[in-house]
């Protein structure tokens, strides 16, 4: 059971303060990445996997999007495909009004300085040959930021800030347990004094006290250097606590987007209400009924018609496998689902 699964719902700074609407930092519009599929010699023929299929979203600066959903949807690849570590097939990915999936390879490098990645495996994201002092310099030395004593000085300040001691700077990536491992991540990434950092599964290799400490360590930072998240995890009360708006993705789809609040009160697709039902409860009150979906993840090779979760949906209609909805606002959300074509 998870530590944090009835922690309050996130909210953003801006909004606690009855402050104006914070603007969009960054806009994800029709998001693609395709895989093309080899042919062997006995293949008859080339196919291609979808694992991007359309993914749209915004986040607004200063709040935390988390994007939700099983493993296999392509939480991951959106989030690689976001700062262009896996180049997108197609759609725009706009930071600031400008498109990532586009722009030269000069100008996304010097990008790189306002947008960082904290991956999942905090150990083999580090290099094991280098001590923590020069992993953290290091993308500073790339990118000619600060000079050689103040890249020292702020190596001491951000490894102090995320929990640890001077002397660790002069140890190696071994040498640190799961979580410590992460806090190093997590200085690394801010190095550069970034702006917007793409968080995957940051936590998910963590044992649950130390997800809880790295958990309120990011929303601390986020507070003190202005930072934008983008959270990708497969742990709803994880989401539901960091949150401000939250992105349900299936099959390389967003299937519902809306506010924390709206959808850990109201969730409208059966896919998200599946995935809440099963979000653990210390009170009575909070418990809900236990939605078990039939079947497996279908592969992203080969998709269901229409609807891409109609294979495993519990009020799948004659409509849902033969034409895919389409995204559209009902109440406070963006659901798409067939259930409320009428409305």
């Amino acid at each position: 059971m998870s530590a944090i699964a009835d922690a309050p719902l996130g909210a953003a700074e801006a909004a606690a303060a009855g402050s104006a609407e914070p603007e969009t930092l960054l806009s994800v519009k029709d998001l693609r990445v395709t895989y093309k599929l080899g042919g062997g010699l006995f293949s008859r023929g080339r196919g291609e996997v979808k694992a991007v299929d359309g993914v749209s979203f915004e986040v607004r600066k200063g709040t935390t999007f988390g994007l939700v959903g099983e493993s296999g949807c392509g939480k991951s690849t959106t989030g690689r495909a976001i700062i262009n570590l896996t180049p997108p097939t197609g759609g725009e990915v706009l930071f600031r009004g400008e498109d990532l999936a586009t722009v030269k390879s000069a100008r996304m490098r010097e990008l790189r300085r306002s947008i960082q990645m904290v991956f999942q495996d905090p150990y083999s994201s580090l290099n094991p040959r280098m001590r923590v002092i020069d992993s953290i310099v290091e993308p500073m030395d790339i990118h000619r930021y600060l000079t050689k004593e103040q890249r020292f000085e702020r190596a001491l300040s951000l490894i102090e800030r995320v929990g640890l001691r001077a002397d660790h700077l002069y140890r190696f990536p071994h040498e640190f347990s799961g979580g410590q491992r992460q806090r190093i991540g997590l200085a690394r990434a801010l190095a550069l004094d970034p702006e917007l950092i793409i968080a995957d599964e940051p936590v998910s290799a963590l044992d649950v006290s130390v997800q809880a400490q790295v958990l309120n360590l990011l929303k601390s930072l986020q507070v003190e250097f202005g930072l934008t998240y983008v959270f990708i995890s497969h742990d709803m009360s994880v989401v539901r606590y960091l949150a401000d708006d939250i992105g349900v993705m299936y099959l390389g789809k967003i299937v519902e987007t809306g506010s924390s609040e709206a959808i850990f009160s109201n969730p409208k697709h059966p896919y998200t209400q599946a995935l809440l039902s099963a979000v653990p409860s210390t009170t009575p009150e909070g418990r809900r009924e236990r939605i078990i979906l039939s079947g497996d993840l279908p592969s992203p090779k080969n998709p269901p018609s229409g609807c891409v979760f109609s294979s495993r949906c519990p009020v799948a209609m004659p409509i849902c496998s033969q034409r895919a909805p389409l995204l559209q606002r009902v109440g406070g959300q963006n659901v798409a689902c067939h259930l409320y074509d009428e409305e």
